[in-house]
């Protein structure tokens, strides 16, 4: 219990604001006294069912003097006037043994209701609940307390409720449920969107070390600010300076007098805490520290950088960076640019976050020439606070981004961005490039599972199942944000190819293929139309030559006649400029052209001219239109997207979750283990079986006897059998001979006890026992494992071979959870996976059985986090109808 006593979690409230959560201490008495004196009459009616003026030395004991098991309290505090404050208490004191229960209350100060503390407290206090065997939580409410009704109503967990005498009782169970999550989720979203407002949308800004000097960070910054035209009221703050670029200047924040949204600090490293506890003081809502010389320069810094944050938390405040470029944002009723780049971007609907502040300024450079336009940006720096979560959380409600591009060094908190990116990816594309592919590096590994898995795998994993975008370069990324920006995501991967030169096309065609897409044939009524204007010399097929003579209404008819076709769901155009047509008025027709296209049909371009596409072909109907210099980066963007496209249009699958019963048999061996080895730790044969067991793992009967005992357990299990050595630390048995098969007789069993015997010996071991299995010839071998990311969490591995699958490298990964429609994927995504239906007369295999053992593996790693490596391999997939069961099974705890 003493770990979650010690902890300490820094929440946002609905409002933004950041505040800290952690258990109470026996400082803390004057605070709470404090905290009482500051509630209204009514509060401490609801509270304690009677007016009183206040707590009496038994009250505050009870409050202080907790045992962090049977009685737990936990306080959120923020800091106000150099000193910490208790704005909101709750605790839970045990009041049944069987069943587990408890009495939960807790009250918030008046002047922070309504901002969601309250569910907070309550979220954590059942998590310190959970960890200490209370599965239930009740409370007694008064009837008209409908602010506390309203907090859990919204807190996710199934109340139920009973009126008597004017009081409600309310009871829940503590337990985590799938309900819980979402609640938390989106309450996380919402709260993180608005602590970003004050950054990217704020009402006031002061920058604090704006100068005078040309060439300085300070001075650009200053110019920017004021050179945007930002519409809310700007601030500088200088120690000396009386007015600069024609503003005044301000010797300290508190000498500003008015409320402030966010504050840009670009003073010397050494400079920046006195300078963010000044904002803490002055209830500054947000920071954008611009100086450098923190984490990424030396330990010392990066102590300096905590101290920044633990401040800004403490304070409520939001902070970005430090060691970044800055903000912007280019929504007219915004125009903020606080930043030191020396371009202001173009107005658009595209969105980006930079880790990078010097890929930021080249990305601001370039981004007219690459024809995207800008809603807002954001470089984070060291990401010591707000992150790519917060930003996301924040851009898919912003109404002027469309898309949502990040360049990513690094993931702050991969799980977190698990449950969001999810769900702002099924209302706005989210594209992105992760640099460190070759950077991923290999570890040390035991199991089959882990040697399988890298850092880089694992960042495949989490961006395919959010549905994000993951492109190899940085013109990808531009490239597919082109395209996302101005058309709709293409509903299939057919597309349908107009072009002037037979030889792009062809170059088109490879790539598509290449790159998953499909060129179909064109309906009877399409290739009809076509014939009645094009040459005779034209190729009416799929790509459409029209050949170098084709008209700039050539290209506005077929592209009307293509583009409409049913058989195709997107829209390719290639122009390769002869000397009849003038560029200019063939983009005019292929716009044109393009409002003859279904609102749903993307279409792209490709210009294959030093000059690039004509201005003039954004001016149709369909608005811009995305160009591309050569017809292979069009073809990877249109990939790109259609990838997208299918991920949004698939149902969401379903996971399996254990139940209680099972949930407890598997924690009692686990906490049994490693109370025991003390580390980590490899589980025995027995307590494998009976972890799989519970989970609903089918697995063969195994039997460990000692080598001269073995005969005896052969006869209780019957024959034909499998022989395994066991000896400590032997993880592949194989690859010493430590396993043989189809033993038939007592004489064969003697023989390969003693072969066993030999073999290790050979491999300088020593033979402890012999597990014995019955022998199952039949099936396809699979391998489902599990290994654990420090950073990213379990990820589930499954793969077809058995003892091949290091060398084929055929397998799919997942992290946890994974549903029966993602297992399904998995399996898909395999070049072996047409071994289950059947490969060349061989009996097929049972998927489905494959796919429950697969779903059940990610419902262990939720109720076993301390799982460090698993690995079923083989896994004998029976025929269809028969199931699937496990042969060998290893299981590693940390």
């Amino acid at each position: 219990m003493e770990a979650h006593q010690s902890r300490v979690f820094d929440c946002l409230l609905r409002d933004g604001t950041s505040v800290r959560i952690r258990p109470i201490g026996p400082d803390d008495r004057d605070a709470l006294v404090a905290l009482f004196g500051r509630l209204s009459a009514q509060s401490i009616y609801y509270r304690f069912f009677n007016v009183k003026r206040r707590l009496t030395d038994a009250e505050l004991r009870d409050f202080i003097e907790v045992d962090g098991v049977s009685r737990a309290a936990l306080v959120g505090t923020i800091r106000r006037d150099g000193g910490e404050r208790i704005i909101g208490v709750a605790r839970y004191v045990r009041t049944s043994q069987e069943p587990p229960r408890a009495e939960v209350a807790f009250t918030v100060d008046d002047a922070w209701q309504g901002k969601g503390l309250g569910t907070l407290l309550l979220e954590q206090l059942a998590v310190v609940a959970r960890a200490n065997g209370i599965s239930e939580f009740e409370a007694d409410v008064l009837g008209d307390n409908n602010r506390m009704l309203e907090v859990f109503a919204e807190s996710g967990f199934r109340v139920e409720r009973s009126l008597a005498g004017g009081v409600i009782h309310v009871r829940f169970p503590t337990a985590e449920t799938e309900e819980l999550r979402r609640a938390h989720v989106r309450r996380d979203r919402q709260a993180a969107a608005e602590s970003v407002r004050a950054i990217l949308a704020p009402r006031s800004v002061v920058l604090v070390g704006p100068s005078r000097l040309p060439g300085t960070i300070g001075a650009a910054l200053a110019h920017n600010l004021l050179a945007a035209g930002f519409t809310g009221r700007l601030y500088f703050v200088h120690p000396s300076a009386d007015s600069i670029e024609g503003m005044p200047v301000h010797r300290s924040i508190s000498a500003i007098g008015e409320p402030i949204d966010l504050a840009v600090i670009a003073v010397p490293a050494a400079q920046v805490l006195d300078v963010a506890a000044e904002c803490a003081r002055a209830g500054v809502r947000a920071l954008v520290v611009i100086s450098a010389g923190f984490g990424e320069v030396s330990p010392k810094g990066l102590a300096m950088q905590r101290r920044l944050v633990d401040l800004a938390r403490s304070a409520g405040m939001r902070l970005v960076g430090p060691n970044c470029l800055g903000v912007l944002n280019t929504d007219p009723s915004v125009r903020l640019n606080a930043t030191f780049a020396p371009t202001w971007p173009p107005a658009g609907n595209v969105a980006m976050l930079s880790q990078s502040g010097a890929l930021g300024l080249a990305i601001l450079d370039r981004v007219r020439d690459l024809h995207i336009g800008i809603s807002s940006f954001a470089s984070v720096g060291n990401k010591a606070d707000v992150s790519g979560n917060d930003l996301i959380s924040y851009w898919a409600t912003d109404p002027q981004t469309r898309v949502i591009l990040l360049y990513l060094e690094s993931f702050g908190n991969p799980r977190r961005f698990a449950h969001i990116a999810p769900q702002v990816a099924r209302e706005k594309p989210i594209v992105a490039v992760k640099s460190g592919r070759s950077a991923a590096g290999t570890r040390a590994a035991q199991s089959h599972s882990a040697s399988l898995a890298t850092l880089d795998i694992a960042v495949d994993a989490l961006f395919e199942q959010a549905g994000v975008i993951r492109t190899a370069t940085l013109e990808d990324l531009f490239d597919v944000a082109v395209l996302l920006s101005t058309q709709p995501v293409p509903a299939g991967r057919r597309v349908g190819v107009v072009t002037n030169a037979g030889g792009p096309g062809i170059l088109f065609a490879d790539a598509c293929e290449a790159a998953g897409l499909e060129l179909p044939l064109l309906a009877p009524e399409t290739t009809a139309a076509l014939r009645s204007f094009l040459p005779p010399a034209a190729s009416i097929g799929n790509p459409v030559d029209m050949i170098a003579s084709a008209t700039p209404e050539h290209y506005a008819q077929a592209i009307a006649a293509v583009g409409n076709d049913p058989n195709v769901d997107a829209l390719v155009t290639l122009y390769v400029p002869p000397m009849v047509t003038d560029p200019e008025a063939v983009a005019q027709a292929i716009a044109r052209g393009a409002g003859a296209l279904p609102p749903d049909k993307p279409i792209l371009t490709v210009f294959l001219s030093a000059r690039g596409a004509p201005p003039v072909l954004g001016g149709g109907p369909r608005g811009a239109l995305p160009s591309y210099d050569f017809p292979e980066n069009a073809a990877r963007a249109l990939a790109a997207a259609a990838r997208y496209g299918t991920w949004k249009a698939r149902p969401p699958g379903e996971a399996i979750t254990l139940d209680p019963f099972a949930r407890d048999a598997i924690r009692a061996v686990v906490e049994r283990t490693l109370a025991d080895a003390g580390g980590p730790h490899w589980l025995a044969p027995s307590d494998v079986a009976t972890v799989l067991r519970a989970a609903g793992i089918p697995h063969l009967e195994t039997v460990t006897a000692a080598p001269e005992e073995a005969l005896e357990a052969a006869t209780r299990l019957g024959f034909p059998l499998v022989a395994k050595a066991a000896s400590p630390g032997l993880i592949h048995k194989t690859e010493v001979g430590g396993v043989i098969l189809d033993i038939e007789t007592p004489e064969q069993l003697a023989a390969a006890v003693q072969r066993l015997r030999e073999n290790l010996a050979a491999a300088e071991r020593r033979l402890d026992g012999v597990l014995l299995q019955r022998h199952v010839p039949q099936g396809i071998e699979a391998l489902v494992g599990l290994t654990t990311d420090p950073t990213f969490g379990p990820l589930l591995v499954c793969g077809l071979g058995g003892t091949l699958v290091e060398l084929l490298r055929d397998v799919a990964h997942h992290l946890v959870p994974v549903t029966d429609r993602d297992a399904e994927e998995m399996l898909g995504r395999l070049r072996t996976s047409r071994l289950l239906d059947g490969y060349r007369g061989a009996p097929a295999g049972d998927r489905p059985a494959l796919i429950d053992v697969i779903c059940r593996v990610s419902a262990l790693a939720e109720v076993v986090p301390e799982i460090v490596e698993l690995d079923l391999n083989p896994v004998k997939v029976l025929e269809p109808g028969r199931g699937a069961i496990v042969v060998d099974a290893r299981i590693r705890l940390g």
